[in-house]
């Protein structure tokens, strides 16, 4: 969930915590992010076209959040503890035009109780991921924006192959401003996945200044979370922002390889809905308060070759998150 988090201080900052943090404070963050923050650096065109610094500059985001205990369909429960932080240098030419390099790091710590149905298997505790982006963005001209960001990431339990955890992708697009209110533009992203075939999925990139308070953003994805989502932000004060969002999260990695699974799948997805109250001390730093529940949650259990061995949902699960974002 630091994954949900991450989007909005993100969107604000770039204008994408950990895996699910919020991949999923959403990761992150994304989810991060990102755990790696995709299409985040193209909303960073648009938003700091107002703070424009050529040069070289540092960033650094992250957060933690609580998913609350989550009663699961057949039996048992389980609850989430995420954290995930991120860091990285940039270079711009000028506004429309930089390259950088982010590295980041997101824990998921699980833990079930049950005694039949897959809580009662304790399938997996301690997720670690590990990412690495190359965020490429380049202006055409005073209106269109390309942008290009490859990532490489390994996600997977305490214990897990190294080297049989790593994933891959990148994600492509362009953006037209159509005024100073307007940036949209489409994008795609191809993502690895472990034992089955690539997510190839179409983004809608949108930063929508609808009145003077009100705008209409997209979600990012961070970390090793997956998926479009929307954000809509009132500006209560210069310095406070309320928001609302949702966005699609899905958290998969390799499981332990010393225990009786021996080095399957694991996966958590997820549809968070949330609400988030930031708050920016300057231009360059805030810090972001979010909440919000998991709705149609399900966690799916793999052998090492990804054939499925069991899965099963549970039910709307609330969680509590910190995070922050900051540029030097």
């Amino acid at each position: 969930m630091i994954g949900l988090f991450f989007q909005t201080n993100l969107i604000r900052e770039s204008a994408t915590m950990p895996a699910k943090v919020l991949v999923s404070l959403s990761a992150m963050v994304a989810i991060l992010l990102v755990q790696t923050n995709l299409h985040a650096e193209e909303q960073q065109s648009s938003r700091e076209s107002r703070f424009p610094q050529a040069g070289w500059s540092s960033f650094f985001r992250g957060g933690a959040v609580q998913q609350f205990t989550t009663d699961m369909d057949e039996d048992g429960n389980f609850d989430a503890s995420r954290f995930s932080i991120q860091a990285g240098q940039s270079y711009a030419w000028n506004y429309q035009t930089s390259v950088s390099v982010a590295l980041g790091y997101s824990y998921d710590g699980y833990g079930f109780s049950g005694k039949s149905g897959l809580a009662g298997l304790d399938p997996w505790s301690d997720i670690q991921t590990l990412s690495l982006s190359l965020p490429v963005r380049w202006g055409f001209d005073n209106d269109w924006t390309a942008f290009f960001v490859p990532t490489i990431r390994s996600t997977g339990e305490t214990g897990a192959d190294f080297s049989d955890s790593i994933t891959g992708g990148g994600f492509v697009g362009a953006s037209y401003r159509f005024s100073d209110t307007l940036t949209i533009g489409p994008g795609i992203g191809v993502i690895g996945q472990l034992e089955e075939s690539a997510t190839l999925f179409p983004i809608l990139i949108i930063d929508w200044k609808i009145t003077e308070r009100f705008s209409l953003e997209t979600g990012t994805g961070l970390g090793a979370t997956l998926g479009p989502g929307l954000v809509v932000t009132y500006q209560a004060t210069d310095k406070l922002k309320l928001g609302l969002g949702g966005r699609y999260e899905k958290l998969r990695f390799r499981l332990d390889k010393n225990t009786t699974l021996g080095g399957g799948i694991g996966e958590d997805s997820s549809f968070p809905l949330f609400a988030t109250c930031s708050y920016s001390f300057d231009p360059q730093t805030n810090i972001s308060l979010v909440g919000g529940f998991e709705l149609g949650g399900n966690l799916r259990l793999e052998d090492d070759m990804g054939n499925l061995l069991t899965e099963e949902s549970y039910d709307a699960g609330g969680f509590l998150g910190l995070a922050f974002s900051m540029r030097l």
